[in-house]
């Protein structure tokens, strides 16, 4: 079937197969204004009669939809997992929809959201940062010392993740996966975020890793540099008497 435009093929889906819903948003790349050639149609469906949440894909008017389906209670439990994990995948859905139907129910929701959005995720402990700055500097220096062509892609990948996710949970902000890891450097700094992908674009294109090395060490700095002698994770503490 040939596709129709996002908003006219959200509308029937939800006029379709969920006519009765409280409420429901067309959400994703589609309202971004990012869409490419194989995105979906995120869907985000409120509805009473719903005992558990659940995520569904499927291929309808021309498009693969995913759709996830919650009670009036069930989304407040999702809300609560994106903030303690940092990814307020949830959140922004409903934030940024378009409403394709709400019988009331939406501003509490989008509320609960925005205020959610707002006040950013938990600040990390400096036990954190210790311990996240142990393990950058353990990879760091896998990628340094690594002479394997095919290894240190690897290990390049693993350190951008745990890099990009130090300089957002130390300064409050989300953090992503895949793009979204990008996209929450950009909104975070934008001269950073450029510094990171030049740096590990640099890197995958010619292999040359002294741009990740000297940002890497740049970012730990502030907190203490590279960590690795007195570092210790689960050893039980004396206590002097």
């Amino acid at each position: 079937m040939e596709k129709i435009v996002p908003m006219e093929a959200a509308r029937l889906f939800i006029d379709t197969y969920f006519p009765n819903c409280n409420a429901a948003v067309l959400a994703g790349s589609v309202v971004r204004g990012q869409a490419t050639p194989t995105s979906d149609l995120d869907i985000v469906i409120f509805d009473e009669k719903i005992v558990l949440s659940y995520r569904e894909s499927m291929m309808e008017f021309g498009w693969p939809i995913e759709i996830f389906v919650h009670n009036l209670a069930s989304y407040k439990d999702f809300f609560l997992m994106d903030y303690n994990l940092a990814k307020p995948s949830m959140q922004r859905m409903v934030t940024e929809g378009i409403v394709l139907k709400d019988d009331g129910v939406l501003q509490v929701i989008k509320k609960e959201a925005e205020e959610m959005l707002a006040e950013g995720p938990k600040e990390w402990p400096e036990e954190t940062i210790r311990t996240k700055r142990y393990f950058i500097s353990d990879v760091l220096d896998d990628f340094i010392g690594s002479d394997n062509e095919q290894e240190v892609i690897f290990i390049a990948s693993t350190l951008s993740f745990l890099l990009h996710e130090f300089v957002l949970r130390v300064n409050k902000q989300w953090i992503g996966t895949s793009k979204w890891m990008v996209r929450s450097l950009r909104q975070f700094d934008q001269k950073f975020a450029d510094e990171f992908i030049e740096a590990f674009e640099t890197f995958y294109r010619t292999r040359e890793k002294e741009n990740i090395i000297i940002l890497t060490e740049r970012v730990l700095k502030p907190y203490g540099g590279k960590l690795f002698t007195g570092f210790s994770l689960g050893k039980e503490k004396k206590h002097s008497n």
